[in-house]
C-alpha cells in the first residue's frame, strides 16, 4: 500500500489542523493506521492509531483529549483532527500502515508498521 499525507502548515498556537492520509487501495479490515511524528532533533514518536475496523484507538498520552483519529473506509483515508496545538506539537506527522489480521489490538510502536508516507510538516507558532 502506498500512503500519501497532506493537511500539514503553519497554525498559531491554540489553533487547529487536520491531517489526512490517502492510501492507494482498501485499508479497511486489513491495515491498522497509525500516525507518528518527528521533531527536530528528537526520535520519531507514537501519536495516535486506529484498528482495521475503526472499532479501536490509542493515543499517546501526551495527545490524548487533544487529537483525534478517524478513518474513511469508502475513501481509504485516515484522519488526525489535532485542537489546542501547541509550540510542543511542531514535528513532521507520517502516516502508516499496519497489515494485521490480528483482533483485539492496535499497533503502537513503531516497528509494527511496514508502510509510511512521506510525512508533512505542522508548525505550531507561538
Amino acid at each position: 500500500v502506498q500512503l500519501q499525507a497532506s493537511g500539514g502548515g503553519l497554525v498559531q498556537a491554540g489553533g487547529s489542523l487536520r491531517l489526512s492520509c490517502a492510501a492507494s487501495e482498501r485499508t479497511v479490515n486489513i491495515y491498522d493506521m497509525g500516525w507518528f511524528r518527528q521533531a527536530p532533533g528528537k526520535k520519531r514518536e507514537f501519536v495516535a492509531a486506529i484498528s482495521r475496523s475503526g472499532s479501536s484507538t490509542s493515543y499517546a498520552d501526551s495527545v490524548e483529549g487533544q487529537f483525534t483519529i478517524s478513518r474513511d473506509n469508502v475513501k481509504n483515508t485516515v484522519y488526525l483532527q489535532m485542537n489546542s496545538l501547541k509550540p510542543e506539537d511542531t514535528a513532521v506527522y507520517y502516516c502508516a500502515a499496519r497489515r494485521t489480521d490480528r483482533l483485539g489490538y492496535v499497533g503502537v510502536r513503531e516497528y509494527e508498521y511496514g508502510y509510511w508516507g512521506q510525512g508533512t510538516q505542522v508548525t505550531v507558532s507561538s
